[in-house]
């Protein structure tokens, strides 16, 4: 076979790059699936994603179904008669009925070098741990989260100052890669896919607001990675004086304060230094509630009594 009728799964617009990719193949699109619109803005107003704006500025048929569960929904994708379906953060699982429609399989493109980082969250699962390395895992979907076989993999060095927005463009656009230079030869059956290995797996669960407040107990290499993988959301948030402060960047020391965590310590020419259950966290870039961001030194500049004040004391980090 080779051009499969495929099916494109996706909503953000690093998803894009698979898609153009698959375009680049000139496999054909029989439909592409995105989530629904969200509200967006202080109006609230509806807006299409990524995916679903540039798919109907191409002219494929588009479908947001807010269910994949529903019988209609199954019938549906039976009716496209699709040879494989292609995700790339789509944002909701397939049933099994899905999985067994196509006769080539659902293949994910998936951020992480699996079975490490399985999972609704694997980049700021990578960036959190300190990983030296991180990849990209083009495999084939089975029942179980992130278990399927894998077709082919990249591996990609960090140099430990990454954050989640630019490392998730960076590998998707090295899964599109994957996609181009294997998929060919997976659809022709010269490609199979190997079982994961069963030591190393690692399950990313799905970020709350909650996992943003510091924790000023843990190390400051913990924190500082903290800023780092939880942007844009859910950020890593503290209070200063009960007002809600984003800590947006930082950077770590490793001098000892005789203080309890929280504690603001000393004002750096480059920011605020905190104490945390091991050495220090400057923040170098923050943001009070209501207020632009703004760097570290001026916001201390524009605090009465700066140093000794506690932060997460009062309820502006909740």
């Amino acid at each position: 076979m080779q051009s499969p009728r495929t099916v494109f799964m996706g909503t953000p617009a690093f998803s894009l790059h698979v898609l153009q990719a698959i375009e680049r193949l000139g496999w054909p699109i029989a439909s592409v699936y995105t989530v629904p619109d969200s509200p967006a803005g202080r109006g609230r107003v509806l807006r299409p994603t990524a995916v679903k704006a540039y798919a109907e500025a191409r002219g494929y048929p588009v479908l947001t179904p807010e269910s994949l569960r529903a019988a209609e929904e199954v019938d549906r994708l039976r009716s496209l008669q699709p040879d494989l379906v292609v995700l790339a953060a789509y944002g909701k699982l397939l049933p099994p009925e899905w999985l067994a429609t196509p006769p080539l399989g659902c293949l994910n493109v998936h951020p992480s070098l699996l079975p490490r980082h399985r999972g609704a969250v694997p980049v700021p699962a990578t960036i959190l741990a300190g990983d030296a390395e991180t990849g990209v895992s083009l495999m084939v979907m089975d029942a179980g989260m992130d278990t399927g076989p894998v077709v082919a993999q990249a591996r990609v060095p960090l140099r430990g100052d990454e954050r989640a927005p630019e490392l998730t463009d960076r590998l998707f656009r090295l899964g599109a890669d994957l996609l181009l230079t294997h998929g060919p030869a997976y659809v022709a059956g010269k490609l199979p896919p190997e079982p994961q290995p069963s030591e190393g797996a690692t399950v990313s669960r799905r970020l709350k607001r909650e996992h943003g407040v510091i924790d000023w107990t843990k190390p400051a290499v913990v924190l500082e990675r903290q800023t780092r993988a939880y942007d844009p959301w859910p950020g890593a948030v503290t209070s200063c004086r009960g007002r809600k402060l984003d800590v947006l960047e930082a950077r770590v020391e490793a001098e000892r304060a005789d203080a309890p965590p929280g504690t603001v310590v000393a004002l750096r020419k480059d920011g605020i230094a905190v104490a945390t259950g091991d050495g220090l966290l400057v923040l170098r870039r923050v943001r009070l509630e209501g207020r632009n961001p703004v760097a570290g030194a001026d916001f201390a500049r524009g605090q009465r009594d700066m140093e000794g004040a506690v932060l997460g004391e009062g309820s502006g980090s909740n």
